[in-house]
């Protein structure tokens, strides 16, 4: 995924108030889906104090921009329904958007597998060819990450229709979810998916919230300082960076004088990086795991100097800072991020500018990794004056192992900045649910998980003005290294934290997925059960059906019989079962930190593990490692959720 220029807080608010002609917000297009049984908000822009009128399914509502050129108005609430013009008129000008549905909206968010695309799922060649649906819809939300909250979206929506021509495009979690609820409710569906890969949670939480963790204030308060003085927290993150520098690397103090334009490196040698340096041919970097430099310059007309404001790198592996004309512009953390960082203006000079970047390999192969091509400068009107392809480099301290914390604004690590570019700008839409995919880049992370994930759902429920929202999380699936013994999982920990979460919230429901996993692939391609588990869910929490339970056996208690423990399950609906064995496996015992395998047996809704209850055992877990075997299902082939419990 390419790391996107960071959104700055004026470039909204400047378009609004130059609008000539009265327009929609851009998260509106033709073959839109509005939430039916609320009122519907709709907002755009417009000349400054220019009356208007919207008007909708011959309901009309009428009112003026403000000041800002910005305009909000709020429909009555209506049932389903469509196709609708949603016309806007104004004295003299007018704006229509056509094929305009009235239904359900979902939701959608996470990282890779909430992004993870149709046309890569399992069947997906059937699943685009019957997908011909007029009355289920989607919107990608392009990827933006921003310092503070955004008015707009980065660039106008675009509505689709499922179709062949289309569908391919959807999140596939997500739109399995929405054929399978369209199909039982006959409704007009809609789902907006904001997703971006390898992102933690920490992206998608607002600042008001985030800040209220210690952990996280200074950080999200340095996201918006980055924002309103770009130099002081610049050179605030530099101070911090330099620090560990100093405290890890002998040569640091010396080596900084490598950045400095006047610099003379004409005894350097020279490479094209396009690739990582321990491939590069060059013998001294062919075992090396340290630090490196690497300088070149590009020659700048005046007018593209007055217009440059972005640095673009393409990946480097791993740690890196970069400077231009001794100016500190960014650094990354992450091997596979793109580097396009913003740079302010007057930093670029006519003539010549030299950068400078120290890489960091931090394990991994090291180096610029990406294509010569992709490297140059950017301008205001999209020009990439592109960089020489040769660099001079020198070889500093070898240090192994080492990684340097990234930056509160670095994706895919940030502090509130998806929230910002992704999400803010959808405040005043309604939706039906929301659906949460992520976890993966949090694994490790668990017992902090039980603390972001319910942070995460009051701050979408405030900023969306739906404080009973229903979220549905998916819970991860497994993936690593299969257990051949008892042991500790992050994986597992974080499952329980998206478990415990649930249980907390009387408006969220869990799909267990744990027989869906790779444990070769972090991504693994059936959706289409994942969609429908989650539809399962939505009917319970969302749609209020009581004839059926949101996911499959939980256990509740664990106590002793005899020389047995015996664990219970609700929502068997049936009895469980077990694949391929009278016994269910993945079951254990544990005496403080030891744990130890259980045999364990099936009778009803119980699963009793024979001669566990020995001296010592205090707790019983179930399925816990990162990708365990599972064979334990409810009578509806819905597989019970990993847990631990203590023993009464």
């Amino acid at each position: 995924m390419n790391t996107r220029f960071f959104v700055l807080p004026l470039l909204a608010a400047c378009a609004s108030a130059h609008a000539a002609d009265p327009g929609f917000a851009r998260v509106f297009s033709d073959h839109a889906v509005l939430q039916r049984d609320q009122p519907i908000t709709v907002w755009g822009t417009a000349d400054a104090g220019q009356a208007l009128t919207l008007t909708l399914n011959g309901r009309s509502v009428s009112g003026k921009a403000d000041k800002n050129g910005k305009w909000r108005l709020q429909l009555p609430a209506m049932p389903a329904g469509g196709p609708y013009t949603l016309d806007l008129a104004a004295a003299g000008s007018a704006a229509s958007l056509k094929d305009i549905m009235v239904g359900d909206v979902y939701l959608c968010s996470g990282q890779s597998n909430m992004e993870f695309a149709v046309r890569n799922a399992t069947n997906a060649w059937a699943t685009t060819n019957n997908s011909a649906n007029p009355r289920l819809r989607f919107l990608n939300v392009e990827k933006s990450s921003a310092l503070v909250p955004q008015d707009e979206l980065k660039q106008p929506a675009a509505w689709k229709v499922a179709g062949p021509d289309t569908i391919g495009d959807a999140s596939a979690v997500c739109y399995f979810m929405a054929r399978s609820l369209q199909q039982r409710y006959a409704v007009p569906i809609g789902f907006i998916n904001a997703s971006w890969g390898g992102t933690t949670i920490q992206g998608w939480i607002g600042r008001d919230s985030l800040r209220t963790l210690p952990a996280y204030t200074a950080g999200a308060d340095l996201v918006q300082e980055l924002a309103t003085h770009p130099a002081r927290a610049m050179q605030r993150e530099d101070k911090r960076v330099e620090a560990w520098w100093d405290a890890h690397d002998p040569s640091a103090a010396r080596e900084r004088a490598f950045k400095a334009p006047g610099f003379d490196d004409s005894a350097w040698p020279q490479l094209t990086p396009a690739g990582s340096w321990k491939d590069s041919g060059i013998a001294a970097f062919k075992d090396f795991d340290g630090v490196a430099w690497f300088r070149t310059t590009v020659e700048l007309t005046e007018a593209q100097a007055r217009s440059a404001n972005a640095l673009q790198l393409g990946p480097v592996e791993t740690y890196d800072t970069a400077w231009v004309n001794g100016v500190r512009v960014g650094g990354g953390s992450t091997g596979w991020a793109w580097r396009d960082y913003p740079v302010q203006p007057g930093v670029f000079k006519p003539g010549r500018n030299v950068i400078a970047l120290r890489v960091l390999s931090g394990g991994s192969a090291g180096g610029l990794t990406g294509q010569p091509a992709t490297r140059g400068v950017r301008t205001a009107d999209g020009q990439l004056v592109a960089l020489s392809a040769a660099w001079k480099y020198r070889l500093g301290t070898p240090l192994k192992g080492q990684s340097v914390a990234p930056s509160p604004w670095d994706v895919p690590t940030s502090f509130t900045t998806l929230y910002n570019g992704m999400l803010a700008p959808l405040a005043g839409y309604k939706f039906k649910l929301a659906a949460w995919y992520q976890g993966e880049s949090n694994a490790g992370a668990g017992e902090e998980y039980r603390t972001l994930l319910p942070l995460l759902m009051r701050d979408w429920r405030r900023g969306f003005g739906q404080a009973d929202l229903p979220f549905l999380i998916v819970q991860l699936p497994g993936y690593g290294a299969a257990p051949k013994s008892p042991g500790n999982s992050g994986w597992a920990e974080l499952r329980e934290a998206e478990a415990m979460t649930v249980k907390n919230d009387a408006h969220a429901a869990l799909a267990v997925t744990l027989d869906l996993g790779d444990r070769f692939d972090i991504h693994p391609t059936q959706k289409t059960i994942v969609g429908d588990r989650l539809a399962r869910a939505a009917r319970v929490v969302a749609y209020g059906d009581k004839d059926i339970a949101p996911g499959g056996p939980e256990a509740v208690a664990a106590t002793r019989e005899g020389g047995d423990i015996v664990v219970a399950f609700r929502q068997t609906n049936g009895g469980l079962l077990t694949y391929a064995s009278n016994r269910a496996i993945g079951f254990e015992t544990c005496a403080g930190a030891v744990c130890t395998y259980a045999d364990a047996v099936v009778a009803g809704d119980r699963v009793v593990l024979k001669g566990a209850n020995a001296a010592g055992v205090t707790q019983v877990r179930y399925a816990w490692a990162d990708a365990p075997f599972v064979n334990l299902f409810g009578a509806d082939d819905v597989p019970a959720a990993p847990f631990r419990m203590d023993v009464k």
